[in-house]
């Protein structure tokens, strides 16, 4: 008998009973659709992390103050202001594994433009190698330059979020607003980065240069200054091309260093080096604690998707569990269609029929309920990933992978919890199944 027509054969069997089918498959129907719904939230979701590591820059590294002590009571990290910008010229000159670094110095202030005002989430103080760092670039305008650093110019870049509740759709590029009692002249938009992994708004933001925040916006004072120097052979890495014309800030402190190492397999190099050089600018005896820390957040990302994985691979094995149960459901159904159609099975060999024909009918027909349930799988599961980003806002990703494999599982499924029926219907003995009644 051709494959065909005992694929047509067991479809009319199966056509006897849709119900009992339908029933029959509920079980694949749950599993795949499970295996699916899984895999896309899990896509979704490894994709959401990879996003938010690129909106945070690549392979990070933030140096920050350390922990200050009271009666031997350490009060926490970025309690004792301990970072300088020195340490971050000193980082840029001798620590090779190190991309780039950038002072960070913050402050929260109300701004205001007309009649309209807004707290952004964040002002920050800063140099142009933030933008570098942070793989950020500027929509409209350009970005402040080390001139402004330089010189503590009252100029500012803003993010969209801020851009958006100041100035609705006009362009600020130009035009002054009002921060306390100084008055920043916007020079660029930043481009759009969205909320980063833990739900922040990155576009809420202001970036000044750290001096005009340092020394205009939050009042502090400059303890000792290197004026004006002309034809001088010394010149700060931390603003490269102003050796004729710079102003090395001494003795005053940031809140924190961000860098880049050049690759995620220099990340381990750049925190020896960078650990190393820092020990020598504060004078760190050999034993002594470190008062400063390097956060890795590479690392963190790392943590954060191998948590996801492993999240979606313990659901991924509730799934196939479902699957288990839907095979044996499928195999004790084709056994008791066995029983139902003993007198079938004697009649057809009974005439000709061979064993290995009646073998593949039920075997057909055992791949034929996983397969339609399998199909069904796949509209459930994909409905279901559908309705969890529609109502829950959680990013999912449609994956090929993912169908193709529930294909490859139904069919699996279907021959291996249908053969052992189809093996018990092919060694019947004719003349006992046309006995049975």
């Amino acid at each position: 008998m051709k494959v065909y027509h005992t694929a047509q054969t067991a479809m009319k069997a199966l056509q006897r009973n849709p119900m009992r089918a339908m029933l029959t498959t509920l079980g694949i129907v749950i599993g795949v659709g499970a295996v699916i719904a899984m895999m896309e939230i899990g896509a979704g979701s490894s994709t959401a992390i990879q996003k938010g590591i690129t909106s945070m820059g690549a392979n990070v590294l933030v140096v920050t103050p350390g922990a200050a002590a009271t009666t031997g009571v350490r009060q926490g990290s970025g309690t004792r202001m301990t970072l300088e910008p020195e340490d971050c010229e000193a980082i840029l000159r001798e620590c090779p594994a190190v991309r780039n670094a950038a002072p960070l110095v913050g402050a929260r202030a109300q701004l205001i433009y007309g009649n309209r005002n807004w707290v952004p989430d964040r002002i920050t103080g800063t140099t142009p190698a933030f933008l570098d760092i942070q793989e950020w670039s500027v929509d409209e305008g350009e970005p402040f330059s080390q001139r402004d650093v330089l010189s503590a110019n009252k100029v500012c870049l803003l993010g969209r979020t801020t851009v958006t509740e100041l100035f609705d759709d006009e362009s600020p590029v130009g035009k002054e607003i009002r921060v306390m009692n100084l008055s920043l002249r916007v020079v660029g938009v930043l481009r759009a980065k969205g909320a980063n992994m833990v739900g922040q708004d990155q576009d809420d933001i202001l970036l000044a240069p750290w001096t005009t925040v340092k020394y205009r916006l939050t009042g502090s004072r400059l303890s000792r200054a290197m004026s004006v120097s002309r034809g001088s052979s010394s010149s700060s890495s931390l603003y490269p091309g102003t050796a004729n014309n710079s102003m090395l800030v001494r003795f005053t402190t940031i809140d924190a260093i961000m860098t880049a190492a050049r690759s995620t397999d220099e990340i381990p190099t750049a925190i020896e080096q960078m650990t190393s050089t820092l020990r020598e600018q504060h004078d760190i005896r050999p034993g002594d604690a470190n008062d400063f820390d390097i956060i890795n957040l590479t690392e963190i990302t790392k943590t954060l998707s191998s948590t996801t994985t492993l999240m979606t691979n313990l659901l991924l094995c509730v799934a196939m569990i479902s699957l288990v149960v839907g095979g044996v459901g499928i195999m004790n159904i084709m056994l008791v269609l066995v029983t139902e159609r003993t007198r079938e099975i004697g009649l057809r060999m009974a005439v000709g029929a061979r064993t290995r024909d009646i073998l593949w009918q039920f075997l057909v027909e055992a791949v034929v309920l996983c397969l339609c349930g399998g199909a069904a799988g796949i509209l459930l599961g994909h409905g279901g990933s559908y309705l969890v980003r529609l109502l829950l806002r959680w990013p999912v990703e449609t994956s090929p992978a993912a169908i193709f494999a529930a294909v490859l599982v139904s069919a699996s499924v279907g021959i291996i919890f249908g053969f052992y029926p189809a093996w018990k219907a092919s060694r019947l003995d004719p003349i006992e199944a046309l006995r049975y009644e």
